[in-house]
């Protein structure tokens, strides 16, 4: 089995200034053809890091992949690198030249003779055209002293990378690869890690060889990624779909959707499904769930409106909650919650209507109704005329936005049980 990894060059990511995105897509990438992923390393723009950094990995690995450092001002170093590295020099590459004239041609530009070396690659290597954008791509490989291992250099903005990866990279070692590799994404809703792992103790105790599972608890909630690799792709899809429906039949009351897919996309395509439209009141979460159902393109069909209702009087306003109820309960509350969802239904004409009213913090909370407090309400009309309502208090930790965050998640989770009849 091959096994990469990944460098990311950059002093940006090394002061926070950028998150590498990179990194994933490519570990994705290569995940799709069976080429697992053993390390990411994160390294400087300066020389002397970059070749200890490519030293160490192709001591390691069959492919180590680059991102970063191939453009044309100083502290692009990463030819540099390879270069000294591996006691080679620069030679143009004839269609990367045509491809770089062509580039400015189209532009009604003429080729800066300072970007001519964008056209230059190492000596011996694959050229890897750039679909995008200026700076040649190219794959080495690096000789008796590094196992033949492969060393991949390309841009390292995104959509430069993207496509070198698309068109050329991933084919080329699809063509190489002797394994393959499935991950299946396992959504949950309304379950904590921990809770999630005491369930599945027996399963985890007894996966196939080959086959883990991970958890990956996010700001909102838990996603578990089932993953298999092998060198059959029958047994390997085998193995990955008997855990899959191992953890379905343990936790299924939880799970919301396998594979890819948002808690939002799948409240749309059971909205869609059923013929039902939706409203949205909110105050704590100021909009929030509005924007993440409208996130979902086709959403015009089944989603009516949205209304922020962030003071007291503009829940009467809008609304029609009553004054004696929020005096009464506080604006914080179940029965406010209720009476919020029950307006908004009504003013909208929608099938179903969700409210959220909470305390996000970091101040405003009390001993009864601390920081975190979130009361939701979803209010939902029934063939016989009726409406059937249903309201629910979270506690819920962590800063503002976090709290924001879970808020929303929580309130989506409400209309997903709703529509789905589930009793998490």
């Amino acid at each position: 089995m091959m096994i990469a990894e990944i460098v990311s060059i950059g002093d940006e990511l090394l002061k926070g200034g950028k998150v590498n995105t990179n990194a994933a897509f490519i570990a994705a990438g290569l995940g799709g053809i069976g080429i697992p992923v053993n390390r990411i390393v994160a390294c400087a723009d300066d020389e002397n890091a970059i070749v200890d950094v490519f030293s160490e990995s192709l001591s390691r690995a069959d492919i180590v992949l680059v991102t970063g450092g191939l453009g044309p001002t100083r502290d692009d170093r990463t030819k540099k690198a390879a270069m000294r590295l591996l006691g080679r020099g620069l030679e143009e590459n004839p269609e990367a030249y045509a491809r770089l004239v062509s580039w400015f041609t189209s532009r009604g530009r003429s080729l800066p003779e300072n970007l001519r070396d964008q056209a230059s690659v190492v000596e011996g290597s694959i050229f890897v055209p750039n679909p995008v954008g200026t700076a040649a791509g190219m794959m080495l490989r690096c000789g008796e002293r590094y196992g033949n291992s492969f060393l991949v250099l390309m841009p390292g903005v995104p959509l430069e990378m993207q496509g070198m990866m698309r068109e050329t990279v991933l084919p080329y070692f699809a063509s190489e690869s002797t394994s393959f590799m499935r991950h299946t994404p396992v959504k949950t809703v309304g379950i904590g890690e921990s809770l999630l792992a005491d369930l599945l103790v027996d399963i985890e105790d007894n996966l196939p060889e080959g086959t883990t599972l991970a958890y990956l608890p996010h700001t909102a909630g838990v996603e578990l990624m089932v993953s298999t690799t092998g060198t059959t792709e029958e047994i390997v899809e085998h193995n990955n779909r008997r855990v899959v429906d191992a953890v379905i039949a343990r936790a299924g009351r939880f799970i919301y959707a396998i594979g890819e897919t948002t808690l939002e996309e799948t409240i749309g395509g059971l909205l869609a499904e059923k013929g039902l439209t939706i409203a949205t009141a909110e105050s704590c979460t100021g909009g929030l769930v509005a924007s993440r159902l409208t996130d979902i393109s086709g959403s015009s069909a089944y989603f009516l409106q949205g209304l922020v209702t962030y003071s007291n009087e503009s829940k009467t306003a809008l609304l029609g909650v009553s004054p004696s109820i929020i005096e009464r309960y506080g604006a914080v509350s179940e029965p406010v919650a209720e009476a919020m969802a029950l307006g908004c239904l009504s003013g909208s004409g929608s099938d179903i209507a969700v409210s959220t009213t909470g305390i996000a913090g970091p101040s405003g909370g009390s001993a009864e109704k601390p920081v975190g407090t979130l009361c939701v309400g979803v209010a939902r009309k029934m063939p016989d005329g009726g409406v059937v309502k249903r309201t629910h208090t979270y506690r819920m930790y962590g800063t503002r936005l976090q709290c924001k965050q879970r808020f929303g998640e929580a309130a989506l989770r409400e209309v997903w049980k709703s529509l789905t009849g589930a009793d998490t």
